[in-house]
């Protein structure tokens, strides 16, 4: 059993992310999914199919860690383990936010297969918890695009136990996964990585 006001609290944070990311261009039509943790077995996660600019208490579910509906039978994302995964290998994560903005999906599409995308020399990259100094380097790595989500999600794990400090991940041609402590911390963070991916395409862009 989960908490209902927690779930209502959950589910009110969801709703507004939607709002703000399909404002911004980066949610476009029913694309994208929201979650955010309700208590260390349960999550809040959008239903499958939902416009994200519209949402209301209704499109937004309970499942619990391994991506089973709680008390509803409403059918939440496809890649809700990509969800998670994350909650269960990062006890501190309190949102997930999945975006297919044009850069994240543009971008992923122009990096060689195998290659990350490098973030290096900007002042924005200390929006991302964590990190201290724009003279740092952030490796975002690019996972491909696939329909076998638990093979993707156990992917992103293995990853993860070798990267536990990273902030987010592109899948190539799909779009961005990025997380945070809270939802505002995971709105920021989309924030910045998209004032960074569209950096990265202009600099592709006037110097090839």
């Amino acid at each position: 059993m989960f908490d209902v006001t927690r779930y209502a609290a959950a589910a009110d944070t969801i709703i507004a992310a939607g709002r703000f990311l399909y404002g911004q261009g980066w949610s476009p039509a029913t694309s994208s999914n929201y979650s955010a943790r309700i208590d260390e077995h349960h999550v809040a996660i959008t239903v499958s199919g939902r416009h994200k600019g519209e949402l209301g208490a209704g499109d937004v579910m309970v499942v619990d860690l391994e991506g089973r509906p709680v008390q509803s039978e409403c059918k939440s994302s496809a890649e809700t383990l990509l969800h998670t995964v994350l909650y269960d290998i990062f006890p501190d994560v309190g949102a997930v936010l999945h975006t297919h903005s044009v850069n994240a999906t543009v971008l992923s599409r122009l990096l060689p297969p195998g290659t990350p995308l490098k973030l290096e020399g900007y002042e924005l990259q200390k929006a991302f918890s964590g990190v201290q100094s724009h003279e740092s380097v952030l490796e975002i790595p690019v996972f491909d695009n696939t329909q076998d989500i638990t093979a993707l999600a156990e992917q992103t794990k293995a990853w993860f136990a070798d990267h536990p400090e990273q902030p987010g991940y592109l899948i190539r041609g799909h779009g961005l996964y990025t997380w945070g402590k809270t939802m505002a911390d995971c709105l920021r963070h989309v924030e910045a990585f998209e004032f960074l991916l569209e950096c990265e395409l202009e600099t592709m862009r006037v110097r090839p």
